[in-house]
């Protein structure tokens, strides 16, 4: 394995539940490397998202640690975990999450704003992006004007944009269909080799599954099996 970008030790997370807790993660000890294409994979309640969310920094371990780019979530303030997520992770969500007044071109140019680039400089990363989804004809389309298929390449470009160290994507393809899903994946595939990305996924769904080249299963908040992929 490549040096390790992620890392969790006896990562556990509660959560407060009446007058007690609940367990989403357990005792988690995880390495993952620059450039995996990796799943967390398991049923609905199974700790998926939950740990996908402490890796992005959007919440932090209750118990043991998470470290990603060298950097304990726990102890980062509010801004330095902004920070981090800003410039080095991409998220792509189940819902696209794109914002339904802008254009296309506007809505992956967003995730570039609170860097400092120029307009220049801002076009050529917007529709380089959009050039890897292949929807360089899309720019000036509004959300309502797209499919499914073209929402979460739109997605999936503006978690690219930046070209981040790490992309997290939580079920990104629940609302697609087979073909759709393919050639979703099929752009995730090359985005990863092309830049050496860090993907990430939180799935159950077996089409995202045969194209993982290792799957982490994880069961009531507990690692199952960690499983590495040598027939792809």
């Amino acid at each position: 394995m490549k040096e390790a970008i992620i890392k969790s030790k006896n990562l556990t997370k509660k959560f407060p539940v009446g007058n007690g807790y609940f367990t989403a993660l357990e005792d988690i000890n995880l390495e993952i490397g620059k450039g995996e294409f990796l799943g967390l994979v398991g049923p609905s309640g199974s700790g998926k998202t939950t740990l996908l969310n402490i890796f992005g920094s959007l919440d932090v371990p209750s118990e043991g640690e998470a470290t990603v780019m060298d950097k304990n979530v726990s102890q980062l303030s509010h801004g330095e975990s902004a920070e981090l997520r800003n410039k080095h992770i991409g998220f792509i969500f189940q819902s696209y999450n794109l914002l339904p007044v802008y254009t296309v071109y506007e809505n992956v140019e967003f995730a570039l704003l609170l860097q400092d680039k120029s307009t220049s400089e801002r076009k050529k990363a917007v529709m380089d992006a959009l050039e890897w989804v292949g929807l360089t004809d899309k720019v000036k389309s509004k959300p309502a004007q797209l499919s499914g298929g073209q929402s979460q390449r739109v997605a999936i470009a503006r978690a690219m944009v930046k070209k981040p160290d790490i992309l997290l994507a939580d079920e990104p393809t629940a609302n697609l269909d087979s073909e759709n899903s393919h050639h979703i994946l099929q752009t995730m595939v090359e985005l990863n080799k092309e830049l050496d990305t860090t993907f990430i996924f939180s799935t159950h769904d077996e089409k995202v599954m045969k194209y993982l080249r290792r799957m982490v299963h994880l069961k009531d908040g507990k690692i199952d099996k960690d499983q590495l992929i040598t027939s792809l």
